[in-house]
């Protein structure tokens, strides 16, 4: 079902902004934990029903995502919150920043109690397991002179571009460079399909990521940037196997850099606010939700 949804920057009546949603041993009370300086320099704690609680703080307001600077530092805040009840309840499950729910604890507490089954669902799924970002790079002109000096065809054509008129030599120019962007492409797609091999047993799951966000300003035109971006899903005990496995590919010489971030709430992962149908983590109907853009 369905909530009506609160345009982003409106005030909004008894709100509450979420930040996740968290498995609670029974008899687990509202007041059993709190978090200092969240967003807005709130005070986030939680409300609890059937055995799950969901991470709160009171609101007047919902976030304007018009506001760069302010959504900016409430993400931090908002990832500060959720890292806090990860490590006091395990693996949560993220909803998207700037979710507002109207109708106080009451409202909350509804959602809560009507999505019990499907949310304990995925808290069970989840647990023990964090995301993983993994970016690598390799260095387009290593690979082009690694595979220069292995490949008979482009040795050919450079020893006839050698001997070749004026005239020819444009053509035979642009086959070698032809065949040169096809090989480094095809050993680069080598290197992120042996990459993603040797991850595959250490991960459950794996989404390839676009390319990061360039302003007009940074964006040189080039193609340059991560060739293999991915999010992961794994159990919390194989963190340590995955950055051995990129210690090895950070070594190699082609490799322009790696970065291994986490854990992470299963953002990639985790289904959506209001996905799924009936039973899934739509709104109560005690209040009404908002969402302001999101990571």
């Amino acid at each position: 079902m369905s909530a009506p949804a609160a345009d982003p920057g409106t005030t909004v009546d008894d709100g509450r902004y979420l930040y996740c949603v968290v498995g609670v041993d029974d008899g687990e009370s509202d007041a059993d934990w709190s978090e200092s300086n969240a967003v807005d320099g709130a005070e986030a704690y939680l409300v609890t029903a059937d055995g799950i609680g969901a991470v709160v703080h009171r609101c007047e307001r919902t976030p304007n995502p018009n506001d760069l600077s302010a959504v900016k530092r409430s993400l931090l805040r908002h990832q500060h919150v959720v890292d806090a009840a990860g490590d006091a309840f395990g693996t949560p499950l993220p909803l998207r920043f700037g979710t507002v729910v109207e109708g106080g604890d009451a409202a909350v507490r509804e959602w809560l109690a009507e999505t019990a089954a499907t949310q304990r669902r995925h808290l069970d799924a989840f647990a023990g397991k964090w995301e993983y970002r993994i970016e690598v790079g390799w260095d387009e002109e290593a690979l082009a002179e690694a595979v220069e000096s292995s490949d008979d065809r482009l040795a050919e054509l450079a020893e006839t571009l050698g001997d070749s008129s004026e005239g020819t030599s444009f053509l035979v120019q642009k086959q070698y460079d032809k065949r040169l962007s096809d090989l480094v492409y095809a050993e680069r797609e080598e290197r992120v399909a042996t990459l993603a091999e040797r991850l595959d047993p250490l991960v459950e799951e794996m989404e390839e990521l676009g390319r990061p966000a360039v302003s007009l300003e940074d964006d040189d035109g080039s193609d340059s940037g991560p060739s293999f971006r991915v999010a992961v899903l794994a159990p919390e005990e194989n963190e340590i196997p995955i950055g051995d496995v990129l210690d090895e590919v950070e070594a190699n010489p082609e490799t322009t850099g790696v970065q291994y971030t986490g854990p992470w709430p299963p953002y990639t992962f985790a289904p959506s606010l209001g996905e799924g149908g009936s039973d899934d983590a739509g709104s109560g109907s005690g209040g009404r939700e908002s969402e302001a853009g999101g990571r």
